[in-house]
């Protein structure tokens, strides 16, 4: 079987969950022979080195281009800068529309059975391959603009797109029911079409780093994610200032970037606690798995998340978690404890609660901990080798 696979991030060049989960679902399905051909933007020089932690089934073709994940207009024009003759499309949705072009060369020029996309920019490409080659389109729904924009107003460009590209598909993967229950709502999909996927990953045992000296003297309450709406960031204070009228010995530790960051920083401030909150900016690498281990508790607050990897390494560190029900790893892992995201009272009891009593906190670590033991990417993969298999009547 040959895919023809596109995305818009795959590690190393990765700020996200979806970068995350292609390079997963890719490990997964080289495993069973399946031959990819993954397409994506880059910007400068990437080396493709990293394809060996794959398989020799992934190759990757590259499109000059500065898009990158969760890019906003405004992030983009940053990137593009002020280039008179430059190359790139002079606003986010033209550099999509150009992406989309030069992705059909590179479909005219691959053998491949079936086309899988990730994500509303790459849904462009896809049809366009789709209608040069006549082959079956799969797409990916690992986020919708109702996500990304809290379930308020969505971008009529970027929800025309997904839907285009839904309606186009021959069949949609949902990395949830979550996310299959909007895709059918917003978008006006045939649940027939829309199979659920959950993400997963592969579980082996995190480094023994000696957690860092701060931990000595505090309790480490930790928020990892994209600084936005859609991730709740402002309910996770609202907490913290609960909590902290309770127990003052805790640190509260947001790591991240994006649009709300002066807001949240504000917020802190305006609610008296900024000497409690520590900033510690977008990791990647060790750091991220450090932040992990140094935490007493991690939180996912989303307003509205597909999936939520982050939830699934925070256990893979050993470290309990707290999660929106909002979102689409509460299906998948029960040794947790779950909250509306909007009850910040019950956050602020839970948070306390587990830190409070050690009894908790060693449970949720232990019973987390043996649950996603079962877990791998060889699963998903198996399940999308069985949607293509229909498709090309494998």
């Amino acid at each position: 079987m040959n895919v023809l696979m596109f995305g818009w991030e795959f590690p190393p060049i990765s700020s996200g969950g979806l970068g995350t989960a292609c390079y997963g679902l890719t490990k997964g399905l080289s495993k069973s022979d399946v031959k990819i051909t993954f397409v994506l933007p880059y910007a400068g020089d990437m080396k493709s080195d990293f394809l060996k932690l794959v398989s020799a089934n992934v190759k990757v073709e590259k499109i000059k281009s500065p898009l990158m994940p969760y890019m906003t207009q405004t992030e983009y024009e940053k990137i593009r800068g002020s280039q008179p003759h430059s190359i790139y499309g002079s606003t986010l949705f033209e550099e999509v529309e150009r992406y989309t072009k030069a992705a059909a060369g590179i479909a005219k020029k691959e053998k491949f059975d079936i086309i899988h996309c990730h994500d509303w920019m790459t849904y462009g490409a896809g049809i366009e391959a789709k209608k040069m080659s006549k082959k079956p389109m799969v797409v990916h729904v690992h986020a919708t603009e109702f996500d990304r924009t809290g379930n308020h107003s969505a971008n009529p460009y970027i929800y025309n797109a997904e839907k285009r590209g839904m309606w186009f598909a021959d069949s949609v993967i949902a990395v949830s029911n979550f996310t299959k229950d909007k895709v059918v709502y917003h978008y006006g999909v045939n649940p027939d079409k829309v199979h659920v996927v959950h993400n997963s990953i592969d579980f082996n045992e995190a480094s023994d780093n000696k957690a860092p000296e701060i931990r000595q003297h505090k309790k480490i309450v930790l928020f990892l994610g994209r600084i936005t709406l859609q991730k709740g960031p402002d309910y996770f204070l609202s907490a913290a200032k609960k909590a902290l009228a309770i127990d003052p010995n805790i640190l509260f530790i947001i790591a991240g970037s994006g649009d709300m960051e002066r807001y949240v920083i504000e917020k802190a401030a305006e609610l008296s606690i900024s000497d409690k909150v520590l900033f510690a900016g977008f990791l990647k690498g060790d750091d991220v798995e450090k932040a992990y281990k140094m935490a007493d508790l991690y939180i996912m607050p989303s307003v509205s998340e597909p999936f939520g990897l982050t939830a699934l390494e925070a256990i893979k560190c050993n470290t309990p978690v707290i999660i929106s029900k909002q979102s689409g790893v509460s299906e998948v892992v029960q040794h947790c404890l779950k909250v509306d995201f909007w009850d910040v009272d019950e956050l602020a009891n839970k948070i306390l609660a587990v830190l409070r009593y050690r009894q908790l906190k060693n449970s949720l670590q232990e019973d987390a901990s043996s649950e996603i033991k079962k877990f791998s990417w060889d699963d998903p993969a198996k399940k999308c080798i069985e949607i293509y298999n229909n498709l090309v009547g494998g």
